[in-house]
């Protein structure tokens, strides 16, 4: 039985960092970011890239079934039985369908969903910063983007709190700390549900 962990957050909190870190710690752990998989889609020049490009390039989001085939793949794929996920879902729709999808899984168990919370603040200056350094700077990361993306994180956030927290899923995270700091609870917290 794969145990699959969700990290959700703002752009800018920090969640692909946190993931990575956290996969890197231990090699029963598998990471995928639905932005790493979205953005290798586009840069594979493929048919369906250049479609998922038309809503990424625009702060929009992804179609619901492109996201969910990319998604079950490659949890089915992954090389170990934890898999975390960072940036899914992000919309009452996305949480719904994968939801539906999971309820006739018998190889896929949802453990958590991790928030990693920040204020605007910090993840406008987090966004901003990794723009300006040009090793790691994406089309993507400028003002008018963030705060697309700011709100169409914001909007459904309440509504997802509540679906998972009622299922006793939701775990909120502090994503204020340094790095380490950060990693080291989330890590905590991932070991301490498998």
């Amino acid at each position: 039985m794969k145990k699959l962990f969700l990290i959700i957050g703002a752009p800018g909190s920090g969640k692909t960092t946190d993931a990575e870190l956290i996969a890197q710690k231990h090699d029963t752990i598998t990471h995928y970011s639905t932005g790493d998989m979205l953005r290798a889609e586009i840069a594979s020049g493929s048919k369906r890239g250049e479609r998922i490009d038309s809503f990424v390039s625009k702060g929009k989001i992804v179609p619901i079934e492109i996201v969910i085939e990319t998604i079950v793949g490659a949890i089915k794929k992954a090389p170990t039985d934890v898999i975390v996920i960072d940036g899914y879902p992000r919309s009452i729709e996305q949480m719904t369908e994968l939801d539906k999808y999971l309820e006739n899984e018998t190889e896929v168990e949802l453990v958590n969903v991790i928030e990693v919370e920040v204020s605007q603040d910090t993840a406008f200056q987090r966004v901003l910063g990794r723009a300006a350094d040009a090793e790691i700077v994406r089309a993507d990361d400028n003002e008018e983007v963030f705060l697309n993306r700011m709100k169409l994180y914001t909007e459904p956030l309440a509504q997802i709190q509540e679906f998972y927290g009622q299922k006793d899923l939701l775990k909120v995270i502090s994503g204020e700390g340094t790095i380490e700091e950060i990693v080291e609870q989330m890590d905590s917290f991932v070991q301490s549900r498998i």
